[in-house]
């Protein structure tokens, strides 16, 4: 689920997708964007935006899927 439906979720379902509050999500969105910022050669693009990728994280985390599953899921290689 790409952030965009995430973002339709009440609170409690997002929090039941994902494992963390909104608040807490958009904090982690935060640190990540701060830190791509400090980099000097930010290499070839991400094919996510940094949201979806906290949200591929997360899901990793709550779900134990494979990288293959979340590959497919993600339109990815599972590498």
């Amino acid at each position: 689920m790409k952030i965009e439906k995430a973002k339709q979720l009440t609170a409690r379902k997002f929090k039941r997708m994902s494992g963390v509050s909104r608040q807490t999500f958009d904090s982690m969105v935060d640190v990540v964007k701060a830190d791509e910022k400090k980099k000097k050669k930010p290499g070839r693009r991400p094919k996510l935006i940094i949201e979806d990728q906290v949200l591929m994280v997360l899901q990793y985390w709550r779900e134990y899927r494979t990288y293959y599953h979340i590959g497919l899921d993600w339109g990815l290689s599972e590498s």
